[in-house]
């Protein structure tokens, strides 16, 4: 199949959802969900060299079955239920007004941004900062009249900041693997472009929360309300993995919530139930995305790219602008950094020793160039996460959404004039 035609379903996805939503004036009026549907009905149709209809819904369901997609979808699950149960005995207006308490209101937004920075470099998951931090960020949204947007889009940049830096992220351990270089010395590249961007970033968060006018809460902190995303930051940060964490939360939420009377057994299943459904649109755009690309795949639309950037390279800085493009482009294509990486690793290893390209220095590009793109992917799992927590438009993130943005100018200025020097 011609390589076009191959990723024509994933323009039609973007100029459905995109088009009309600039068409209706609104988008919140276009649910990614039906963008998703055409999308997938329409790779069906290109889907030719598969005869039966069965056999392409069998290639589909194999794609949102995917041990990647499902996992993404049990992180789902347990983040609304412990949300929810979390929202229900407090902890967010306790945490809300904790932090009125401690940070003034025009240093609010840099506070949040550098806090969240900080989480995900310690934890290593970007799912997991927003998982944590988004309910407090709408509360304080609420709190302070500023735009619930724009508190998300704080917290997702962070999110990213340290998904990219973080020793134990999974997208540092696939870009040092694929590269043959150590984790430390990959981190030290990456400091040269993460920090002079999350630097430029908080500076213009200083500059935006000036007129943000915060007092602190008049009613008391309750104290114990704070111990649900202490215990999940707490734990996460001990490496525990992010499933187990949430487990733990939901467990925490409701012996706090029967001993307090904010709910009884009951109540606790009822909350569970309740924030397990608030995610069932998101279950279900993880599972058209992870079908719909993969049929994509199969079609040889991933092929395509990276035959086309690699057939064209012409010098040390192409060489590294190719394997940029190369991860960012199957980024796009499968919703997945560490997936892209560990795709394009290869291939990258392949022009980094034929260019003589620092080995320490192609494991930040691929790092740098997936983490940044799939900060910007409305149908990614951090997005989608957050979009789903807040309950706003994931658009609407990506319109404040700064990091991401700056990140990629800074990494492509890098690239263009060879710095750092020492691993250029």
């Amino acid at each position: 199949m011609n390589g076009w035609l191959a990723l024509s379903p994933l323009f039609v996805f973007l100029a459905v959802y995109v088009a009309g939503s600039i068409v209706a004036h609104d988008f919140y009026k276009v649910p990614v969900a039906a963008a998703f549907i055409i999308a997938s009905a329409y790779a069906f149709l290109i889907t030719r060299s598969v005869d039966k209809t069965d056999d392409k819904i069998a290639l589909f369901s194999e794609g949102a079955g995917n041990r990647n997609v499902l996992m993404m979808i049990w992180i789902f699950v347990l983040a609304g239920a412990f949300a929810a149960t979390a929202k229900d005995i407090g902890a967010i207006d306790a945490t809300v007004n904790a932090t009125l308490h401690v940070l003034p209101g025009n240093l609010l937004f840099a506070g949040l941004f550098l806090a969240s920075c900080f989480i995900s470099m310690a934890i290593g998951t970007s799912v997991g900062t927003i998982v944590a931090l988004v309910p407090i960020a709408s509360g304080l949204a609420a709190e302070t009249g500023t735009g619930l947007p724009m508190m998300t889009a704080i917290i997702v940049g962070g999110a990213f900041f340290g998904d990219n830096l973080s020793f134990i992220s999974d997208t540092t351990v696939a870009a040092t693997k694929s590269q043959g270089c150590s984790m430390k010395d990959k981190f030290r590249v990456n400091l040269w472009i993460a920090a002079p961007a999350a630097i430029l970033v908080a500076a213009l968060y200083v500059v935006l929360g000036l007129s943000v006018e915060a007092s602190p809460a008049a009613r008391p902190v309750e104290w114990l309300g704070l111990l649900p995303y202490l215990l999940v930051i707490g734990l996460a940060l001990s490496g525990m993995n992010v499933v187990t964490v949430l487990a733990i939360g939901i467990g925490v939420n409701g012996v706090i919530g029967w001993s307090t009377g904010a709910y009884d057994f009951v109540g606790w299943m009822s909350s569970i139930g309740g924030g397990i459904g608030s995610m069932g649109e998101l279950i279900i755009v993880s599972l058209l995305a992870g079908g719909l690309l993969e049929l994509i795949r199969y079609n040889g639309g991933l092929q395509f790219i990276i035959d086309g950037l690699s057939r064209h390279i012409a010098g040390r800085r192409m060489a590294s602008l190719s394997i940029a493009a190369l991860v960012s482009l199957v980024n796009f294509c499968t919703a997945n950094n560490t997936i892209a990486i560990i795709t394009v690793g290869p291939l990258a290893k392949d022009i980094s020793q034929r260019y003589r390209l620092d080995p320490r220095k192609t494991a930040s590009i691929l790092d740098t160039f997936s983490c940044l793109v799939q900060g910007i992917l409305p149908y990614g799992a951090q997005m989608l996460m957050a979009s789903g927590l807040a309950g706003i438009s994931a658009l609407s993130i990506m319109a404040r959404l700064y990091y991401p943005f700056v990140l990629g100018i800074v990494a492509f200025l890098s690239i263009v004039f060879r710095f750092p020097r020492k691993y250029s």
